[in-house]
Formats: structure tokens, C-alpha cells, sequence
């Protein structure tokens, strides 16, 4: 077994992953980093996030617009802290951005200057939404991938998924902490240890979950549920994010038709053409994304049909062109022109609201383990993220994951080589189907019992099918060589339970969360979060204890 020694590891290469990297190896370029991608480096959500990065560039928008926006739509949810902390280093992440080279779009004014050109997008009252065409995760993704490739201090490892991290208590030793990874060489099939004095988990959300999603095959919530078998606390995991436009078609895989499209005009019709969202929200088609969803959801079981459509023909065909190329091109592909006809769409499991609890230092409760973008819950999002926070929400905690990794790194211990990884009482899998069938069964009941709508008998079933699940799943893992779907398929049941539990302990419905047996927000407790303890978890505190500074959440 090959044992790598870092400084730090950072498991993910999406915006949230890279830029912790970029940051933090420029600050101290004598700092050894790992970063690890599954695929090939740019292969994740960030690289096809079409909307764009929210902020607040001057009047008549404001910081406290940008806050209330995030607050109503959080539905009494976010920490109102963590929220102000976010939008007002907005300004500062973009900067960041451009100064890498992210091309944001612009335009030319009347009177003959050129500014950013700024979208509107559900839930925000003003044009606010920085963009690069439709295509901004990939503008952003390449641009930074160009700058970590350049970086000497900085080692790549594609095609590598981690398995498990390494903690002191794994390894029989005293107290509590984080020393690193051991990971799948996916093209060598071999198991490797990295040691590390941080670790970064920058893997994104845990999409992947559902039968329908506009997320990339990455989306399986590795980190989350690492963080859970090491001890870390996750919140809010019933907050599913399901995006109410993705292309309805059997070889698109769930091809996302940005919110933009909405934002600058695009309605939702019925199939024979008549529109709805009026008889649902005042704001329509701007309204937040969960209030979309269920709208859609609701007219296609009433109907009994299988999409409606998103029409923005009635705008000029160079408009659209203009503002949305990569998504007319794509259209196109698979024969309809939003030019000329409206699309066919249905929702689609999009965004994980929670995830592990780490306050806004990205610290987890796990002291040398940090969380950033997707996979943390910072508290920003509270129970319905606001579109275009979510690329905002990497930028910024990245930023101060890796200012508080360079300020206290000298106070981490240097991890030793650990024990190597044991495959001396396994086999290489005789009956890979078993892996493909509970895959497949695992995403089907999540999205037949737990998805866009709730009831507390669909939540009992799906409990008693995870569980069962889940034993198959851990017998198989003690008794063959990892593979990465196996490793994927074991992060997926893991994560399904915690949505399942978290989704179970709330009776009302809010933001994201929509009971048939709750329908109605509790109005008679004050809001609050939903927080799973494993029954592992280092104590409280822990981690700022550990580099000896508190960082509030």
C-alpha cells in the first residue's frame, strides 16, 4: 500500500475544493496540499452550475436586500450571522474571481460603459446574479483548474475516491481528531493511506440519492457520510433542494434549463398552454424554488401527465441566443428550439440544504477535519437555499477555511504513517449485480417516498427499506475488495438514512420539507434546525478547542 504525507488534504475539486486549494497554497507556498477528484479534475456540480454567483454590486441593490432575500427564503432557518457574514464578503469573492480571469458577462449602458451584466433569479427582489453566459460553473471550474495545475506546492490525484477518513479513535489512539484518508486508486484498484495535519472535505452534495437528478454521477455524498462515521454532526438533511425546470427527455439525463430562463421571462404552462404559477404565488415564476417545484408536482399528479413546459419563445431569438447559447445548443440536440416552442420539463433532485455542521471557520466538530460548499451545513441556507448563494457560500468559506488552516496549521500534530489497509480477509466480488440492484432500488424508493412531497407512512416505509438495505450493504463492503461503486452505494444508504431520520423528526412543513401529514409550519416553537448526533461524536466544541480559538456559529 502507498502512504502519502501532506499538510493538507482536500477531498473534492469543485469550486468550493480549488479554491480552498488556490488560497491557501498562495498564502503558504511551503505547505505541501493533496487534492483528490473522482474523476477527472473538473468532473462535478460546479462545472455545470449554469446560473451564476450572487452579490450585491451597487444601488439600488443593498446588503441588507441581499440578506432578507436569503432570510425569507431560508424560511426562518438561516443564522441570520452566518448570512450577513456571507453577503458582505461577496463583493471580495468576486473580485477574487476576476482577478483568476473568471469571464463574467457584460454590457454596454446607454450612455456607452460597460458594467457586469446582472440576471434576477427566484427569490431575489433585485438583479444581482453575476453570470459567464449560462455556463458559469464551467467558466469558473476551468479557470481555476488552469490556476491549481500551475501551483508546484499543490499534488493532483484524479480518479481517486476516498473511502473512509483516518481518525485517532479508528487508530485505537487517545483523544479525538482528524489525520487524513485512505483512498480507492480507482485506476490501479488499489487502497491508499494519506496523512495529513488538515483535512478538507470539499465533495459536494448527495443528489445522487434520487432516481431524477440534474446533478452529475459524483453527487453521492461521500463526505457527508464519511463525516458521519467519524463522528460529525449533520443538520437539516430533509432539506432537499429539487429543481423545478430540468429538461424532459429520455436521453438528456435530467439536462438543467437554468432558473435564468424564469428570471428573464420565461413561463410555465400547462400542456395545453395555460399558465398556473399565478394560482400558487404572487411572485410566479420567481417565486423560491421549492414553492416552483411543488407547484409543478401538483399540477402533473392532478393531470396526470408526465412534464409541463417552460416557454420563453416569445422573446426575440437573438436574446436567447445571446443569453443562453450552451442551453439553446443543447436543446437543439435533442430536437426542440426554445427560439420557436416552449421545452418540456419536469423537477429534479438538485441541491443538499444540509450536511455536516461546522461553523464559519468551515471547521467540523472533528478537530483537523473542515467541510466546505455542499457538503457543510454553515447555516446559510437555512430550509431552502436561494438560487445562486450556493457558488457564493463555496467562494466565501473556502476563503476562510484556508485563512484558518494558515493561521493555526503549526498547532496540528504531524500525523505518522497509519496502518496499512487490510485486504487479507477479502475477495474480489463474484456478483456485482448485487451492487447495480440496491443502487437502483435504494434511488426508486427515495423518490416514490421521499421527495418533492412527504407523508409520515412513506417516511416509515423507506426507513424500514434503508435498514435493511444498509445490512446487506455492510456485509457485502466486509467481504469484498472496495470498488467505487460499492464505496458510492455505501455513502448513498448512509446518506439516505439521515435525510430519512432528519425528515422523520419534523413535523410541519417548511421550506424544502412538505408533509401531507404536517402541512402547516409549527408555529407554536421557534424555528429549528434539525441536528443527527452519531453516537461516536468527539465532544462538543472539540475542534475550536483544538487550535485553541473560538470561531462562532
Amino acid at each position: 500500500m502507498s502512504a502519502y504525507r501532506y499538510d493538507v488534504l482536500i477531498i473534492g475539486s469543485g469550486a468550493a475544493g480549488l479554491t480552498t486549494a488556490l488560497r491557501l497554497a498562495r498564502a503558504r507556498p511551503e505547505l505541501r496540499l493533496a487534492v483528490l477528484s473522482k474523476g477527472p479534475l473538473s468532473e462535478g456540480s460546479t462545472l455545470y452550475a449554469q446560473g451564476g454567483i450572487s452579490a450585491v454590486m451597487g444601488p439600488p441593490d443593498s446588503l441588507e436586500a441581499h440578506i432578507e432575500d436569503t432570510l425569507r427564503a431560508g424560511a426562518g432557518l438561516c443564522d441570520e450571522e452566518t448570512v450577513r457574514f456571507t453577503v458582505t464578503h461577496a463583493r471580495e469573492a468576486i473580485q477574487w474571481l476576476i482577478d483568476q480571469g473568471v469571464p463574467f458577462s457584460r454590457q454596454r449602458g446607454e450612455d456607452g460603459t460597460e458594467a457586469f451584466h446582472l440576471t434576477r433569479e427566484g427569490g431575489h427582489s433585485h438583479r444581482r446574479v453575476l453570470h459567464a453566459a449560462d455556463a458559469t460553473g464551467r467558466a469558473l471550474e476551468h479557470t481555476l483548474e488552469a490556476q491549481i495545475r500551475a501551483q508546484e506546492n499543490v499534488d493532483l490525484f484524479e480518479r481517486h475516491i476516498a473511502v473512509d477518513l483516518i481518525t485517532t479513535r479508528k487508530l485505537g489512539q487517545e483523544g479525538h481528531r482528524c489525520l487524513g484518508a485512505y483512498v480507492l486508486d480507482r485506476e490501479h484498484r488499489r487502497v491508499e493511506a494519506f496523512s495529513a495535519r488538515a483535512t478538507v472535505l470539499a465533495t459536494g452534495g448527495a443528489s445522487k440519492v434520487y432516481l431524477y437528478t440534474s446533478n452529475p454521477d459524483t453527487s453521492t455524498g461521500d463526505g457527508i457520510a464519511m463525516a458521519w462515521r467519524a463522528g460529525c454532526r449533520v443538520a437539516n438533511m430533509e432539506f432537499i433542494q429539487f429543481h423545478p425546470t430540468c429538461l424532459y427527455h429520455p436521453a438528456a439525463k435530467s439536462f438543467l434549463i437554468s432558473e435564468a430562463v424564469r428570471g428573464e421571462g420565461g413561463r410555465l404552462l400547462l400542456p395545453d398552454g395555460t399558465p398556473f404559477m399565478h394560482r400558487f404565488d404572487p411572485r410566479e415564476e420567481l417565486a423560491p424554488r421549492d414553492i416552483v417545484a411543488r407547484a409543478i408536482d401538483h399540477e402533473m399528479k392532478r393531470l396526470g401527465v408526465d412534464h409541463v413546459l417552460l416557454d420563453i419563445s416569445h422573446k426575440p431569438a437573438t436574446f436567447i441566443r445571446s443569453h443562453f447559447p450552451n442551453i439553446h445548443r443543447r436543446c437543439l440536440e435533442f430536437g426542440y428550439d426554445m427560439t420557436r416552442e416552449p421545452l418540456p420539463v419536469v423537477p429534479a433532485a438538485h441541491y443538499t440544504c444540509g450536511g455536516v455542521i461546522t461553523d464559519r471557520c468551515a471547521r467540523s466538530d472533528l478537530p483537523g477535519l473542515y467541510a466546505v460548499g455542499e457538503t457543510a451545513h454553515t447555516g446559510l441556507h437555512g430550509a431552502n437555499r436561494m438560487a445562486s448563494n450556493s457558488l457564493l457560500e463555496c467562494l466565501v468559506f473556502a476563503g476562510a477555511c484556508a485563512e484558518d488552516i494558515q493561521k493555526h496549521i503549526e498547532a496540528f500534530p504531524v500525523p505518522g504513517d497509519p496502518p496499512p489497509w487490510d485486504e487479507s480477509r477479502v475477495t474480489d466480488s463474484d456478483e456485482e449485480i448485487v451492487v447495480a440492484h440496491n443502487w437502483d432500488e435504494l434511488r426508486r424508493f427515495m423518490w416514490d417516498y421521499v421527495g418533492i412531497v412527504r407523508s409520515d407512512k412513506r417516511l416509515q416505509r423507506a426507513l424500514r427499506r434503508v435498514e435493511l438495505l444498509k445490512r446487506e450493504i455492510e456485509e457485502y463492503y466486509g467481504h469484498f475488495r472496495v470498488t467505487n461503486d460499492l464505496l458510492e452505494l455505501r455513502n448513498l444508504v448512509t446518506v439516505a438514512e439521515l435525510i430519512i431520520r432528519c425528515a422523520m423528526s419534523r413535523k410541519e412543513s417548511r421550506g424544502l420539507h412538505y408533509s401531507l401529514d404536517h402541512p402547516r409550519a409549527d408555529e407554536c416553537h421557534p424555528p429549528r434546525d434539525t441536528v443527527l448526533t452519531p453516537p461516536d461524536a468527539p465532544p462538543a466544541g472539540a475542534a475550536a478547542r483544538a487550535v485553541g480559538a473560538d470561531c462562532p456559529r
